[in-house]
């Protein structure tokens, strides 16, 4: 992770696969892991996410080909869809504002000014728990990856079934 934030904050290109593992299943796709959102979060300058995705490449390497293995090379001749989406940016500092206001709502009773009683809390209002806040910013980050990617997802799958019936 410290290279890859390296590598971003050095203006390079990244390119990981947010869901943490290849599905071979037609699924809705998993929850995102944090670490993108972590890496968007941190670097210098917030980078440009351009959201990729593929269908097809189950039929190129199949995990369940002969015998509940995959096959020794790629299979030839497989359609493969590629869908590349619209280029986003996060607004970090405005998110992090975000994140803040959601984690004090939703440890404080503001208008009382103390803690709610089901949270063992004994923080003041101004004084915030960290680690709450990121997690708020990298889960809402990650969702917001996660909609556009299952979105695009759906086209790609889409877009191999219209190619593989023609």
């Amino acid at each position: 992770m410290y290279e890859a934030l390296e590598r971003l904050n050095e203006g390079d290109w990244l390119h990981t696969f947010p869901e943490g593992k290849i599905s071979q299943e037609n699924v809705p796709m998993r929850r995102l892991k944090w670490g993108v959102a972590s890496l968007i979060a941190r670097t210098l300058v917030p980078p440009i996410v351009l959201p990729i995705c593929h269908s097809g490449f189950e039929k190129v390497m199949p995990e369940n080909y002969l015998f509940g293995k995959r096959p020794l090379l790629p299979l030839w001749f497989k359609n493969i869809s590629i869908v590349v989406g619209e280029p986003m940016q996060f607004d970090i500092p405005t998110l992090r504002a975000t994140a803040e206001t959601a984690v004090r709502t939703m440890y404080f009773n503001e208008r009382e000014g103390s803690p709610l009683p089901e949270l063992p809390c004994k923080a003041p209002p101004s004084s915030l728990p960290e680690d709450m806040v990121l997690r708020w910013l990298y889960s809402h980050m990650s969702e917001q990856l996660r909609k556009i990617m299952q979105e695009l997802y759906f086209k790609a799958k889409a877009l191999n079934k219209k190619m593989s019936s023609e």
